[in-house]
């Protein structure tokens, strides 16, 4: 396994609470980082189709078999476990339950329910430059591959990684997260927000270039930042109050896969491409 800075932000939060939840986008290294911290721990798969229904259909006879804990990975799939886990660590000082998921919205929302003021919350993101092995010193390199572990551990290329990525990750999972029912609709606003690195945000714009109101590209916006697709970044001003009015701008987890939405398709592209200066940025911004 690759080393992680999180590792030691994620062992002290382990003993000071006896809920960790670690949050961050699919394939960004959560379950291999969970099984490496905890190899003592029995560990789940709620992706599982028999292990999810056994779950959903009684949680209390699924939990009971591991008294002392567990790692759950994917636990928003079975959403009423966190009101059960709240009652067996209220119970039992000595439990501990590490939970893993890939979406933030219905992580939180259920989070802020049951295990308020019993969980620390983390967030694993792919690859930082002090993570990545050594590799090519080209900074257009660095913004073509992105920070996605397969593409280190498995040896995948950008091109054959990030389009599957998308169609299973941003197609799929995301839209279910709002049941968005145009999907070639939502790719473009998805594409075009890779078009707009660096921008202010315009949603009226925005809204209008992918042929929707502006409330629904507000509302897409949030969704693809609950999926860890891409982020806001709100203005820093000396008077407070503009911090909170004033437009943010918009930037993406990972510049791998905002390079795949704008058809980039090698190293040498991104330093042809327009937005080569947003992407740097976007790249230098997100390392912050």
């Amino acid at each position: 396994m690759i080393a992680r800075t999180l590792l030691p932000k994620l062992l002290s939060q382990a003993r000071a609470f006896p809920v960790v939840t670690l949050t961050g986008p699919r394939q960004s290294g959560k379950t291999t980082l969970v099984r490496a911290a905890f190899p003592d721990m029995p560990y789940v798969s709620l992706e599982a189709p028999d292990m999810r229904q056994f779950a959903l259909s009684d949680p209390r006879g699924f939990l009971a078999n591991y008294p002392g804990g567990v790692i759950l990975d994917e636990v928003q799939h079975v959403p009423d476990l966190f009101s059960y886990i709240q009652v067996i660590v209220d119970e039992n000082r000595q439990a501990r339950f590490i939970l893993t998921g890939s979406s933030n919205f219905l992580l939180m929302e259920r989070i802020s329910q049951s295990l308020a003021g019993r969980t620390a919350v983390l967030t694993l993101l792919p690859f930082s430059f002090e993570e990545l092995p050594p590799g090519p010193e080209a900074y257009e390199e660095r913004i073509f591959c992105g920070g996605y572990p397969p593409l280190y551990d498995r040896g995948l290329t950008p091109t054959d990684f990030y389009p599957a990525y998308i169609q299973t990750y941003v197609e799929k999972d995301v839209r279910l997260l709002k049941n968005i029912g145009d999907l070639n609709a939502f790719i473009q606003f998805t594409q075009l927000c890779a078009g707009r690195i660096g921008q202010p945000i315009n949603y009226a714009s925005l809204a209008s270039d992918a042929g929707i109101s502006p409330n629904t590209a507000k509302s897409w916006l949030s969704v693809l930042e609950a999926a860890y697709v891409l982020y806001r970044l709100q203005p820093f001003y000396r008077n407070f109050n503009k911090r909170l009015i004033k437009s943010p701008k918009l930037y993406f987890y990972d510049t791998g896969l905002a390079c795949s939405l704008l058809g980039i398709r090698s190293a040498e592209q991104v330093g042809l491409h327009y937005l080569k200066g947003a992407l740097f940025e976007n790249l230098i911004i997100s390392e912050f």
